[in-house]
């Protein structure tokens, strides 16, 4: 059943676009919009913007743009029933559930990627049904009661119990599931006869999930002790899992990120389990290899704090500095802190021996990287010796060499000075060239970059006829005088077939209702190029009132200098073909036509 217009409207009216779009993206206030890094494409500068007034989305890099139904179909892979349900729910609206009973997947979702993660949901619950439910089961839950995970616990992350005997084939068998699709799943290994098998056995399992909280894949945890078995297997990569890509429960911890809470950064899905378990529900975790350029790009667009919890062994304490190095290639704009658990724990073992609380005073004392880096170095030095101590020193200062602010630097000398008993301005003179150095090395300082122009898309590479087209066609919606003139001309149309298109809609749209409302029209425009059209035509900067003359010189570019200008291209892309088939007498008249339209255009020109 098609939703009717009026409760589509009165849905998108009651939610505010703002507050959806900071779910997922970082927003910062520059002039009448908000700016943010896209979602939808990686990018160093902000140039994704949010309109409150309007109520609309644009990306002055990527060029997709639409409304609040349109943003949520693109970051959540939702139809547009799909997206005004899910709408609706962020506005606790109560919209009858008969609109959305045949809301299919998106085109832009295949089918196979559709069917691939209704495999992994189908898994979860088996999995899940077997750990909470049955005597197979009752070893893993004794495990994970063992680790202090509660039945809460065990039901919000839906953890599960892979069994010895191999049960996930026959019921997927018996639901006659497609031979490949199992195949491309990761959930089965294969022998050399093509025989599938269940990939994972006798393992608790921690179901993995996408940033919109679709089951992608599994990591399994050995219940029985084998050293001829890995203690943790993970799902191979596959069309829905990249490890690379993955971060560790963030679908849930997002909402608490975006409330101004730092993004907890932990080496372990059961560091993030055992924190949530807690109160701690701003923990996520890398997917078991080194942070990934994706993933610290992932974190930037949602927050600008950091704290790296990682485990407090020797292993832990490198694998911070590989992150702290990673986020450095990045040039990230985090504040970036970091934890160090104390006795060679990990964030697990500390939480569950020593509390909630005191794992909270930990992060409230954070380190800064520098001051981290400091530590270690310190913990790897002999400072009973001469040497060791002068080796440290040196170490120390090239460290602190690196901190860009003069005051930071003489912080560190003070205490370097005090802790070692050394006169300051001695280790100041050797801290001179070496910041010198530094500073030769960094590349010049780029000027903060500009966010773009609220209202302002590039006009600079488009030719006289499309600006002529977007400015006349942005007139027209949003002033019914041009609207009207411009329907009283006998024969006017748009040169290029996607602005008369919406010229069309947009006659339909003013039959139904009598003011132009942007994130309204754009409900009826269905196609992706024409809605982002539609957005980067309604941003344009042109100044509040039209002039005759700015409406009058639009239409002589569109109706008289712009047919030729078509007629132009035609001819000359007819010409390129005769060429090519090597038609000497085509061509030959192609260009006298040519000559003849090139001469037209210049005689309008002096007009």
């Amino acid at each position: 059943m098609k939703i009717p217009e009026n409760v589509i409207e009165q849905v998108r009216s009651q939610v505010d676009i703002v507050d959806v779009v900071s779910q997922y993206v970082q927003l910062k206030q520059s002039g009448k919009n908000l700016f943010g890094l896209c979602p939808f494409h990686e990018e160093r500068t902000p140039s994704f913007s949010v309109n409150e007034e309007k109520q609309i989305f644009y990306c002055f890099s990527c060029g997709r743009g639409g409304n609040v139904f349109k943003f949520l179909m693109e970051i959540e892979n939702l139809s547009f029933p799909e997206a005004v349900k899910k709408a609706a729910e962020m506005a606790h609206l109560d919209v009858d559930d008969k609109y959305f009973a045949d809301a299919g997947p998106v085109n832009r979702e295949t089918s196979e990627q559709k069917q691939l993660v209704d495999l992994h949901e189908q898994a979860v619950k088996l999995y899940h049904h077997i750990l909470v439910n049955t005597k197979m089961g009752r070893p893993a839950l004794d495990y994970l009661r063992k680790r202090g995970v509660n039945d809460d616990t065990i039901e919000t992350y839906q953890l599960g119990y892979a069994p010895q005997t191999r049960l996930l084939k026959p019921f997927f068998d018996q639901r006659q599931i497609d031979y490949q699709l199992l195949r491309k799943s990761g959930l089965f290994s294969e022998d050399q006869e093509g025989h599938l098998r269940d990939r994972f056995i006798d393992r608790v399992m921690y179901p993995i999930r996408n940033a919109s909280g679709q089951p992608v894949a599994f990591s399994g945890r050995l219940v029985t002790k084998n050293v001829d078995l890995p203690k943790y297997l993970n799902s191979p990569e596959t069309e829905l899992f990249n490890k690379r890509k993955i971060l560790f429960n963030l679908d849930l911890a997002r909402p608490n990120i975006r409330s101004k809470q730092p993004a907890l950064l932990f080496e372990g899905f059961m560091d993030v389990i055992s924190a949530y378990q807690s109160g701690i529900k701003n923990g996520i975790a890398s997917m078991g290899t080194s942070l990934t350029e994706q993933q610290i790009y992932d974190i930037q667009r949602i927050t600008r704090e950091v704290i790296i919890c990682y485990d407090g062994d020797a292993p832990g304490q490198k694998a911070i500095r590989r992150a702290i190095d990673a986020f450095n290639q990045t040039n990230h704009q985090l504040n970036l802190k970091v934890v160090s658990i104390p006795d060679g724990m990990d964030p697990d073992e500390f939480i569950r021996h020593r509390g909630a609380d005191q794992f909270k005073a930990l992060l409230e004392h954070a380190q800064s990287p520098i001051e981290f880096e400091l530590t270690f170095l310190k913990n790897q030095a002999n400072l009973k010796s001469e040497a060791g101590q002068a080796a440290y020193i040196s170490d120390a200062l090239k460290l602190i060499s690196s901190v860009p602010s003069e005051i930071s630097r003489n912080l560190y000398l003070n205490h370097l000075a005090e802790e070692f008993e050394i006169d300051k301005q001695v280790l100041k003179k050797q801290l001179v060239p070496l910041v010198r150095k530094v500073v030769t090395k960094r590349p010049a300082k780029a000027r903060q970059p500009q966010l773009p122009s609220p209202t302002s898309p590039s006009l600079q590479k488009r030719d006289k006829v499309t600006v002529a087209q977007m400015q006349l066609l942005n007139r027209m919606l949003h002033n019914r005088d041009v609207w009207l003139k411009v329907k009283g001309i006998s024969g006017f149309s748009f040169v290029d077939e996607q602005y008369q298109m919406l010229y069309l809609l947009a006659e339909a749209y003013f039959n139904d209702y009598d003011d132009y409302n942007v994130a309204t029209f754009s409900n009826m425009i269905t196609e992706d190029s024409l809605q982002s059209l539609l957005i980067e035509v309604d941003e344009m900067d042109l100044p509040k009132e039209p002039s005759p003359v700015e409406i009058d010189n639009d239409l002589d570019i569109i109706m008289k200098k712009a047919p030729v200008e078509t007629k132009i291209k035609k001819k000359k892309s007819e010409l390129k073909q005769a060429a090519k088939i090597g038609d000497v007498d085509k061509q030959r008249q192609l260009m006298v036509e040519l000559l003849k339209l090139e001469q037209q255009k210049r005689t309008k020109e002096q007009v």
